[in-house]
């Protein structure tokens, strides 16, 4: 199977690996700026984008056997990798099989859940991924509105109304249109338990990073995936959520170059200068928002009430 991939910059490869329900798009607010100082191939997993489904069961497994196979086609073995969430876990994955990928670095990775981390995970981001499917007539406008938008992304972001709505709008289409959401979601969550790999076993470089607020995959799940992963070094991202390439997208294009460039790096040099404190949203947002979601929410209930007569 050939994955679809956008191919950016000039220099030393670099491979972008986006999260569950995503596509090449997630990174669209950092990739631009990565590709002027490397070579940049962004991917579509299988089942996700405008790549087809895999044939077979869809895994942490067999989605890393298709990256690696894509990767041998390429010519590209041993290329630095970047994933996020459901993609970070991939990378571990990649770079725990030993001799596929170089330099990982695993932003906020899927699978390290216990107690009652799994079903919170499992339940509310199927529920969500449902109503956005329902949402996708007025997801224009409500990825357009700052009120909206954030009611949308809260869970995945530290401050939503500043994502950029293109990138937000983008992002929650992807979540409704791929065919392998349900299946890999299941698989992530109660499949395999992601193995480990023993100290020194990974000789590259190896950072996984960590959004404070995260809310998908929480904080202290950071305990878990340094004791499976020894070699990695851990990194902090203030003020941010599940997806650092949108709350810091700045801090998040310095903390791959650094750490895929082979060179130390301080954790103070990465991070720099914090954002601001959280902005008012102004009141002109706040009314528009919340017309657009009363708007929204009529319109699902004329849909549900006219599906629900005999002949429609």
């Amino acid at each position: 199977m050939e994955m679809n991939y956008v191919r950016r910059g000039a220099g030393k490869p670099l491979l972008l690996l986006h999260g569950i329900g995503g596509s090449w798009r997630s990174w669209q607010t950092i990739l631009d700026e990565l590709a002027a100082e490397r070579d940049v191939l962004a991917v579509d997993l299988p089942g996700f984008g405008a790549t087809p489904p895999l044939t077979g069961p869809v895994t942490v497994g067999t989605l890393a056997d298709a990256v690696t196979t894509f990767l041998l086609r390429h010519d590209l073995l041993g290329i630095d990798v970047v994933g996020s969430s459901m993609g970070a876990r991939l990378v571990l994955e990649l770079a725990r099989r030993g001799g596929v990928v170089g330099a990982v670095v695993a932003l906020d990775p899927g699978g390290f859940w216990a107690g009652w981390q799994v079903p919170v995970f499992y339940h509310s981001i199927g529920l969500s991924v449902k109503l956005l499917k329902a949402l996708q007539p007025l997801m224009p406008a409500l990825t357009g509105n700052a009120v909206t938008r954030t009611l949308l992304l809260a869970q995945f972001s530290a401050h939503p109304w500043r994502v950029p709505a293109q990138a937000a709008l983008d992002e929650l289409r992807s979540y409704a249109n791929a065919p392998s959401f349900e299946e890999a979601l299941t698989n992530l969550v109660y499949g395999d338990e992601q193995q480990g790999a023993p100290r020194s076993s990974i000789s590259a470089p190896l950072v996984i990073g960590w959004g404070r607020q995260d809310r998908v995959c929480w904080p202290g799940e950071s305990k878990r995936a340094l004791e499976k992963f020894p070699d990695a070094r851990l990194y902090w991202f203030a003020q941010c959520g599940h997806l650092p390439q949108w709350d810091q997208p700045a801090e998040t294009i310095r903390l791959i170059l650094a750490a895929t460039s082979g060179a130390d790096f301080q954790d103070a040099a990465i991070a720099q200068c914090r954002p601001s404190p959280r902005a008012r949203l102004p009141k002109a947002a706040v009314a528009v928002g919340i017309g657009v979601l009363a708007v929204g929410g009529l319109w699902l209930l004329l849909k549900k009430d006219k599906s629900a007569l005999p002949g429609i």
